[in-house]
């Protein structure tokens, strides 16, 4: 208990999933928590797991004027920010024949620029007490997948911009430490019923050599440690949390 005390933390797209893991884990370690989120129909159900006093902010990533927002309720609130995870994005099947304009477009607006904006923002407001930049990429940020051709360019953009500003937070002896973290398959309980998902999981399962896919808090429980002091000589690299599945 206590990792993350006196901490602040910025959790994009931290209404649901593996951001609301994350977050809760964070309240649990003494973070005060803020979530953001484009809609704000999971809002009250989100912060009342979260407790610890924690704030939602409504959000559009891919706008830049979202985030200067964000920074400035943040900080007005609670003084500053230590810590950003980058998490929210959308993913669409798409093909390297098929896929659409409009599909590639919005998936880098989101998963590309929303990043993208949200290191520079968090940089500006860090760079004079320290803290921790954490980018949600994918396994598919390091492999390839036949039918996830706009999100796989974007998440693997998303790891060479971390090695980017990693590297220029160093030299600029900032103090802020810049991660990317590469899930691969995770279970999903609100879909346990669709027959979309459960064909998903079929044809993964024999992939992963843990015979299973990964829980949500098991993402969050490794964003912790790079959101903690622990990390405090890590920054530039990518952290798998897989099953094994890119091991073989």
């Amino acid at each position: 208990m206590g990792r993350l005390s006196n901490k602040v933390a910025v959790i994009t797209g931290g209404a649901n999933g593996i951001g609301l893991a994350t977050a809760t884990r964070f309240a649990t370690e003494g973070a005060k928590v803020v979530i953001t989120d484009v809609n704000d129909t999971n809002r009250e159900t989100a912060l009342k797991k979260i407790g610890n006093g924690a704030i939602f902010i409504q959000q559009d990533v891919s706008k830049e004027a979202d985030w200067a927002m964000v920074f400035e309720k943040v900080i007005d609130v609670f003084g500053k920010v230590d810590i950003l995870f980058n998490n929210a994005g959308i993913a669409a099947m798409g093909d390297a024949e098929h896929f659409t304009a409009e599909q590639w477009h919005q998936i880098m607006a989101v998963d590309l620029d929303g990043v993208a904006f949200g290191i520079k923002h968090a940089i500006q407001n860090m760079k004079t007490n320290g803290g921790s930049i954490i980018n949600m990429s994918s396994i598919e940020g390091l492999i390839g997948y036949p039918n996830l051709f706009a999100f796989t360019a974007a998440k693997g953009g998303v790891r060479l911009m971390t090695k980017s500003a990693a590297l220029y937070c160093a030299q600029q002896k900032y103090n802020i430490r810049v991660n990317s973290v590469h899930p691969g398959p995770i279970h999903k309980p609100e879909k346990d019923n669709d027959p979309k998902e459960q064909k998903l999981v079929s044809e993964h399962l024999p992939m992963l050599p843990l015979g299973r896919f990964g829980e949500t808090v098991e993402v969050a429980n490794l964003i912790l440690y790079l959101a903690s002091d622990e990390s405090s000589y890590s920054t530039g690299s990518e952290f798998l949390v897989d099953g094994g599945y890119t091991a073989q």
